[in-house]
């Protein structure tokens, strides 16, 4: 790998990551490196920034934080074709990083430089807001416009999930979604609202609703219903290019917040929908582990098989 610009993000909230960004930014430099170190969290968004005042991309991210930063990361950075470098600093279950120890050491630097390391594709998804009337889609049948950035409320990436859920304070909050996939009306959803998620995805909220375990090699997409009303309202797996049309039911006052990777996106009332898809790119994400194991981290996060992670298998 080339190294000649690298930006180093770190979480905004966290003392550690911003020592081991001001120490990864000075190892850098010294062996000529152009860095560049910006805080990223809840409130502080430093990408729209970066893209815009830099004169060329980074060869190289480095996210010092937890899964939350890596997903912000990825959402501006995938459809540059810039590589993360995810490295668990002041973050909490850590799937999508790496530990911290591999930053001790100057080897980390060198080895990607000698190109010892392995590019994983992840697939994401994006959600455009259509709020157009009847009359409007009658008119025009030409699809919505995909965008390359995002810069409004119509246009939204992921790479764990979307999600909708009832934007209602003073009353307890379920909605009706009607939910059409290539076309045809699949379900009309009661209940607590809908995950559509990625298979990087499929270990967190879609997890805790009920969904499978898919491998990140698996491009596809997972339909989950939170806390539904009906048992016949179950989820589904579906294939990676299948378009998903999501239409909040009811009354005026019945409006849907969409979410993106656990951040607000925006709202929708009824008679407009969401349209989710497979975007046009994935998430490049650097790993340093020789053997990399996607079964090994899930035993080491979920706590399988009690110590297995830290002892022998069975013989069995």
């Amino acid at each position: 790998m080339r190294l000649e610009r690298v930006w180093v993000i770190y979480r905004a909230d966290s003392p550690p990551a911003q020592r081991e960004a001001r120490q990864c930014a000075k190892d850098l430099e010294q062996i000529g490196v152009e860095v560049v170190t910006a805080m990223s969290g809840a409130r502080v968004n430093p990408f729209p920034g970066l893209l815009a005042m830099q004169d060329a991309m980074p060869d190289l991210a480095v996210v010092l934080g937890g899964d939350g930063t890596v997903l912000g990361a990825a959402r501006h950075l995938a459809v540059h074709d810039i590589p993360i470098l995810s490295i668990n600093v002041g973050g909490h279950l850590g799937f999508l990083t790496h530990d911290r120890r591999v930053l001790r050491g100057d080897q980390i630097w060198q080895r990607l430089i000698d190109d010892q390391y392995a590019l994983e594709r992840r697939m994401m998804l994006q959600a455009m807001v259509d709020r157009r009337s009847a009359q409007e889609r009658a008119a025009s049948a030409a699809p919505l416009q995909v965008l390359d950035v995002e810069d409004d409320d119509e246009h939204h990436w992921a790479l764990n999930d979307f999600y909708l859920r009832a934007y209602r304070d003073e009353i307890s909050p379920t909605c009706t979604l009607e939910l059409e996939i290539d076309g045809e009306v699949v379900d009309q959803m009661r209940g607590d609202g809908l995950i559509l998620s990625t298979p990087t995805g499929s270990t967190g909220y879609a997890l805790a609703a009920g969904g499978p375990i898919l491998h990140p090699g698996i491009d596809a997409i997972v339909v989950a219903p939170i806390c539904p009303m009906s048992l016949s309202s179950r989820t589904l797996v579906i294939p990676p290019r299948a378009q998903l049309v999501i239409w909040p039911l009811g009354d005026a006052d019945n409006r849907i917040k969409l979410w993106k990777d656990g951040v607000g996106c925006t709202v929708l009332e009824p008679g407009e929908c969401c349209v989710v898809q497979q975007a046009r790119h994935h998430a490049l994400m650097v790993l340093l582990n020789q053997s990399p194991s996607y079964y090994r981290t899930l035993a080491h996060k979920l706590h399988w098989a009690s110590s297995l992670t830290a002892s022998q298998p069975s013989e069995n």
